[in-house]
């Protein structure tokens, strides 16, 4: 297929074959790129180099054209990330993101085209250029998704997932927060651009209802429950009043602290409820009638297993969102074995603190329900969480310089999660900050159910989500000089993940728990969630685990409350393979370390080895090993 531009954009040329041309929108001279396909005879792609070019383009060109490519396809990624033009080499700006399926299909062939000819060039003999050559050819591939399945959509972050419809993430959720947290409201025309761009997203609904009835005509058809959990959200999403609705809210919000009077702030609040009226509700609503229309052609089972090829998407998602090579039944044992080993750990330190009858989850939800370590199930228990996980910050970060050698330029604040969400979403999540420091990293917690909040399960999810763990780490991804924009934001699940568990440990060996054998039981009890993933995930993934012996497990297990081991579950259903990073990234992480302190002895520097980790950015652990191994060589 082609889409003609109206704006007469000048066309990059590209090695490969001709035909489709991608183009989302307005764009100067330099700033768009030919996404290409044969419609005859497509040539194999042969990263050995079978398929040799007339004339390879330089890596740089490479590089420029998939960030050109992708950045034009998820222009909202851009917008949340605070990245310019100049970072993007595209203009972004009012657009939003293009599920259109035909082009989506061509966007990923794209891009696994552009990564094979960064892997025909000569290794560089730097160090650093080399591992950006082969880091981008990586993410490239990571955002071409699974070559077996055209089903499912490509998320910046999170890559190929198996539906573009789901509870927790995708495009009809991550709208939310493009009109929440990616503009900035000064003036009349600010808020103009604001409505302009709204009226736009019927025209991404409808893209994205037809992805979903032509996945759903191949046999992909999301379980029934999460089904059920998605019609839920787009009806707490637009079955509402137009002033209770977040974008009005929040709009509402961004202009009172403007300069534009008060009069003209009313009528454009009026404008854009009558956008909400008008426009996206009616284009949610025909999602809403389309899901319902498809219920009865639900997956028979909860797993991917139940899709058609499913049992080899669940492979690539091991490899892709864990990057191991372990099988599915080889994670479920280490998943088995680490709950029993952390669960021992636990009993010992409850029996030493008097609870000794009960299971460990038993014992576990009984401390949590203790006056003492509950919050008060009103606004003033919210504020108290939030005040809480800031003091945590402040407490750890005048600690950091012991085990971390290069300190970071960015602040981070804590949120709660927006009401329209939180139902569906996890515990905790994190938003880096922008990279000319303009808005802060944001820790999200969710307060949908304030009685299962347990005071001492609250030091080990700041660390995992604030210092040492994702802002300490995306920070100083952020500020490796001369790296493309797509490196900086890294997609590495397992690296980023793994190294935020692995926090939790160092913020324990830096004595944050020294008078708190508490919030250490915490901190198993988290490490022990993540460790009941391995076995969940891969229980329902490959074992064909139903939804209730899944949420059964975790609350047996995990100690989770209900509501918690529910959207916990069906978090796995939706992103099958993601939850495995944490436990397995970690694992590597920790591994890596002992080997160093063994091989090094007395020469061992727990903050330089944290450089190493760290300094390179979010890479493949095959690399960040390497990485480990050329330092101890050089000591």
């Amino acid at each position: 297929m082609t889409t003609r531009s109206p704006f007469g954009c000048k066309l990059l040329p590209i090695a490969l074959a001709v035909t489709a041309l991608l183009n989302l929108g307005a764009c100067s001279d330099e700033e768009t790129v030919t996404i290409k396909v044969e419609t005859k005879q497509k040539p194999k792609l042969d990263v050995l180099g079978v398929n040799q070019q007339p004339q390879l383009p330089s890596v740089e060109t490479l590089m420029n054209n998939g960030t050109k490519a992708f950045f034009q396809m998820r222009p909202q990624y851009a917008a949340l990330s605070g990245l310019k033009s100049s970072q993007t080499l595209v203009v972004t700006q009012d657009k939003l993101d293009n599920f259109a399926p035909d082009v989506n299909d061509d966007y990923r062939q794209y891009m696994r085209e552009q990564a094979v000819l960064l892997l025909k060039h000569e290794p560089f003999a730097d160090k650093k250029a080399e591992s950006s050559r082969l880091i981008m050819a990586n993410i490239f591939l990571h955002l071409a998704g699974s070559e077996k399945h055209k089903q499912g959509f490509i998320e910046g972050y999170f890559g190929h997932q198996p539906y573009i419809i789901n509870q927790i993430n995708g495009p009809l959720v991550d709208i939310i927060y493009r009109f929440s947290d990616a503009f900035e409201i000064n003036s009349s025309a600010d808020v103009k651009s604001y409505l302009s761009l709204l009226k736009e997203v019927p025209a991404q609904v409808q893209q994205i209802k037809a992805k979903f009835i032509r996945d759903a005509k191949s046999g992909w058809v999301p379980p029934k429950s999460l089904m059920v959990s998605s019609i839920n959200f787009l009806q707490g999403f637009s079955l509402v009043e137009p002033k209770d609705h977040i974008v009005y809210r929040r709009l509402k919000q961004l202009m009172a602290q403007s300069n534009i009077d008060k009069a003209e702030q009313k009528r454009l609040l009026q404008q854009t409820a009558d956008t909400l009226n008008e426009h996206v509700f009616p284009a949610y609503q025909k999602v809403i009638d389309t899901m319902t229309e498809y219920l009865p052609q639900a997956a028979p089972g909860d797993g991917i297993w139940a899709q058609p090829g499913g049992k080899t998407f669940y492979t690539f998602a091991i490899k892709d969102q864990a990057d191991s090579d372990f099988s599915a039944d080889e994670i479920h044992k280490i998943g088995l074995d680490e709950v029993a080993r952390i669960s021992a750990d636990m009993d010992s330190i409850l029996s030493q603190l008097g609870y000794k009858y009960g299971t460990i989850s038993e014992r576990m939800a009984a401390l949590a329900h203790e006056s003492r370590f509950s919050y008060e199930n009103n606004d003033k228990g919210r504020e108290k969480i939030i005040a809480d996980l800031t003091g945590y910050i402040e407490k750890i970060n005048k600690r950091m310089p012991e085990q971390f050698k290069t300190p970071i330029k960015y602040d981070v604040i804590v949120k709660p999660f927006a009401k329209e969400i939180e139902d569906t979403a996890s515990g905790g999540q994190y938003y880096p900050p922008f990279p000319d420091g303009s808005k802060p990293g944001v820790f999200l917690v969710n307060l949908r159910d304030i009685p299962s909040i347990a005071k001492f399960d609250l030091p080990s999810l700041t660390y995992h989500e604030t210092n040492p763990g994702h802002h300490w780490q995306a920070s100083l991804n952020m500020d490796i000089a001369n790296i493309p924009a797509l490196r900086s934001l890294a997609p590495y699940n397992s690296y980023v993940e793994g190294w935020a568990l692995y926090s939790e440990l160092v913020a324990y060996e830096m004595g944050m728990y020294d008078d708190d054998a508490y919030g250490n039981l915490g901190r198993l009890k988290q490490e022990l969630f993540r460790s009941v993933r391995l076995v969940v995930d891969t229980g329902i993934h490959a074992k064909r685990w139903t939804r209730e012996k899944a949420i059964t497990y975790m609350m047996e297990h995990a100690g989770s409350a209900e509501s918690e081991a529910t959207a916990e579950v069906e978090r796995y259903m939706a992103w099958p393979g993601q939850a495995l990073g944490y436990k397995l990234g970690m694992m590597k992480i920790v591994e890596l370390r002992k080997q160093a302190q063994k091989l090094l002895g007395p020469n061992f520097d727990i903050a330089e080895f944290h450089d190493v980790v760290l300094l390179s950015g979010a890479l493949p652990l095959d690399m960040l090993e390497q990485n480990v191994n050329d330092w101890i060589a050089s000591k």
